[in-house]
């Protein structure tokens, strides 16, 4: 049987030295794996460096006007010349455009003590309005029984010692057992 390799260079140099090493793997591997007999397939090795190996140098070692470079294919990018010292770095850092502003819109929310900005709603007192309605929304759900639907009338929602208005009629009433808080306004 014979072995077939094929390999493909236009450098007859590494094209006999690829031929040695499978010329060595044969005489060092086969003999032990196989007990002295040629393996009953034949491998073939095809090589192929076209982006490694420069174009245009065949056999007989003559090469053309220009042979491409490896370094043509990698893409360059820029780097620093020299590094930038700590002192730069820093007062680059620290510019004054590049620092957080002071807030100088701080006020204290009147119900409940804590800062907050002007013109925008505490969080903490959102927290309680959140909770209020989430309240609310399940004492609706308890009442009607189903998921929220749009309401085709209007919620009042009354807390206690409060009583419906001649304006509530025909509105959906919800009564609370709790004390009105002081940031929930009666309509």
């Amino acid at each position: 049987m014979a072995v077939l390799v094929l390999v493909r260079s236009p450098l007859p140099r590494l094209r006999a030295l690829l031929q040695r090493c499978w010329e060595r793997l044969e005489r060092g591997l086969w003999p032990g794996v196989f007990g002295g007999q040629s393996p009953p397939w034949e491998p073939a090795l095809a090589v192929q460096g076209a982006a490694l190996v420069p174009r245009g140098i065949n056999d007989a070692g003559e090469s053309s006007a220009e042979a491409p470079s490896l370094l043509g294919s990698v893409m360059w990018m820029a780097a620093p010349k020299q590094r930038r010292t700590i002192e730069v770095n820093r007062c680059r850092r620290r510019h004054p455009s590049k620092l957080i502003e002071i807030k100088r819109n701080i006020d204290v929310c009147p119900e409940c003590g804590n800062l907050k900005q002007k013109h925008v709603l505490c969080g903490y007192c959102y927290a309680k309005v959140k909770e209020e309605t989430r309240l609310i929304r399940m004492e609706i759900y308890k009442k009607e029984g189903r998921p929220f639907n749009a309401p085709t009338v209007e919620t009042v929602v009354l807390y206690e010692g409060e009583k419906p208005t001649e304006a509530d009629e025909g509105k959906r009433i919800i009564e609370r057992a709790r004390k009105r808080p002081s940031w929930f306004v009666q309509n």
